[in-house]
């Protein structure tokens, strides 16, 4: 279990949502650069549009990341995200339970491509990071700070 809260504010886990052209190799060359420069994607989504697809992707190195989208011109905004270990599929439940309990509205989830350690995590887009983080803690769920995703 994390500690509290409190220190995922110093240290919350980044999304990036790069807006990507419904072009074939635009997607290619985004993960390309990200590896190329040895900045590894942790958790992805892709939502499509009429006219770009929306990346939405948490890396071990945020400010490398950054740099990079930026100096290549890819279009982005970054936010902060609630990120919770899981061990089994089972634990799904458990997660939006805590949630309802406090009566707290998901956006949307996503799971990881990999977690240090082999672990399995979620990445969750919630209405409120430090209440939704309180009442995962308080049902024993690890919640994640940047720190605990970069290698």
């Amino acid at each position: 279990m994390s500690d509290t809260a409190a220190p995922l504010a110093a240290d919350p886990v980044k999304q990036f949502s790069v807006f990507i052209p419904n072009r074939v190799g635009q997607l290619f060359d985004l993960t390309a650069l990200l590896a190329k420069h040895n900045v590894h994607i942790m958790g992805m989504t892709i939502l499509d549009t009429t006219d770009c697809a929306i990346d939405r992707l948490i890396v071990d190195d945020p400010e490398r990341a950054r740099e990079l989208m930026a100096a290549n011109n890819f279009a982005f905004t970054e936010c902060d995200v609630l990120v919770v270990e899981i061990s089994a599929e089972a634990q799904l439940k458990g997660v939006l339970s805590a949630l309802l309990t406090v009566e707290i509205n998901l956006h949307y989830l996503y799971s990881f491509l990999l977690r240090p350690e082999g672990r399995s995590a979620l990445a969750l887009s919630v209405e409120d990071n430090d209440l939704a983080a309180s009442a995962l803690n308080t049902r024993g769920f690890k919640v994640l700070s940047q720190r605990d995703i970069s290698r």
